[in-house]
């Protein structure tokens, strides 16, 4: 296909979101693969631009079809009246225009108007202020496309490491309590469809494990037998190939290596751990499941940066470039 067109969110204009944005477009590599039509305020994207002295015009557009796509330009859907940032600041305007900009960039991907989406970072207390009812960004996308919430994957890429979590924004404590062999086989089998939708032809997944040493036959912990075993072995009876579970502290690793396709993480922080210590800033986080791609860096608002004009934008560029290759990718899939 052309250049997939993605709609890029600014995320909080009160956090590092929109100047990241405006850097990773200025860096220029993400013009080579896609067409990015940024959606936000006119005003906040030309005070970043300007605070951060980056090279750029930015061109108003009224909609994806009209965008260009040419270096040193960002074509811009002008959303809402916001007219610049107050940096640092947790806010309900903040958070409203952050949802406004998102529930833009759904209906343009409802509409068949773009091919996928990167998402800026959002802060949750200013999104919750701002009139957000779900726990998260991925929970809302899956809302505002229409996709079953139990059938959406957030997928993490580093490298040659692909995470897929089990579960997401749950405690650690309710995370452990939804573990049944249930769910995990189904997880086990949605990733493993996934992976082929990916392009992997025999994938190989491999299921983290719980407990510290998988249990050590149940002296620290029985959920590997009751649960997680159980659930590998029904997989397998499915023609799945399925490792584990392999101890917490070597799977991710082993992944790394390329000694699987994909790595099921069993709750949040089991998977982020891994690969924001592998790679803070090149981590991007896609999710699956949803009508398009969804890709974004792996990091927050970092209030603490913002308007310092200080932020690395080398995760955005590697959302940009990854959010590329995974809207192409379905769309040849699509037209095979």
């Amino acid at each position: 296909m052309d250049r997939p067109t993605l709609a890029l969110t600014l995320g909080d204009p009160a956090g590092i979101g929109p100047e990241i944005m405006a850097k990773a477009l200025a860096e220029g590599s993400a013009y080579d693969l896609l067409k990015p039509v940024a959606i936000g305020s006119r005003g906040v994207l030309e005070q970043v631009i300007d605070g951060a002295q980056l090279e750029l015009a930015v061109r108003v557009v009224d909609a994806p079809a009209g965008a260009r796509g040419e270096r040193g330009t960002i074509d811009l859907i002008d959303a809402g009246d916001l007219a610049e940032a107050r940096f640092g600041e947790i806010d309900a305007a903040h958070g409203r225009a952050a949802l406004d900009w998102i529930e833009r960039a759904c209906a343009l991907a409802r509409e068949g108007a773009v091919d996928g989406i990167v998402t800026g970072p959002i802060n949750k207390e200013a999104a919750r202020a701002g009139g957000m009812r779900f726990p998260g960004h991925t929970e809302l996308l899956a809302d505002l496309l229409g996709a079953d919430p139990g059938g959406v994957f957030t997928m993490f890429v580093v490298g040659k490491l692909r995470i897929f979590f089990l579960t997401r924004h749950l405690s650690l404590r309710d995370a452990i309590d939804a573990l049944t062999v249930e769910r995990v086989h189904d997880g086990i089998v949605r990733v493993d469809g996934l992976l082929r939708e990916l392009g992997v032809e025999d994938p190989h997944v491999a299921l983290a494990a719980l407990n510290p040493h998988a249990g050590e036959g149940g002296m620290m912990g029985d959920e590997e037998i009751e649960v997680l075993r159980p659930a590998v072995e029904q997989a397998r009876a499915d023609g799945i190939r399925v490792s584990g579970p392999v101890p917490a502290d070597a799977v991710f690793h082993q992944g790394h290596e390329g000694r699987s396709d994909g790595v099921i993480s069993l709750f949040h922080d089991q998977g982020h751990i891994a690969s924001k210590t592998l790679d803070f800033f090149g981590t991007v986080s896609a999710t699956l499941g949803l009508p398009v791609i969804r890709t974004s860096v792996d990091h927050g608002t970092a209030f603490d940066l913002a308007g310092t004009w200080t932020a690395d934008a080398r995760g955005q560029v590697n959302a940009l470039r990854v959010g590329a290759e995974l809207a192409a990718l379905r769309a040849s899939r699509s037209t095979a």
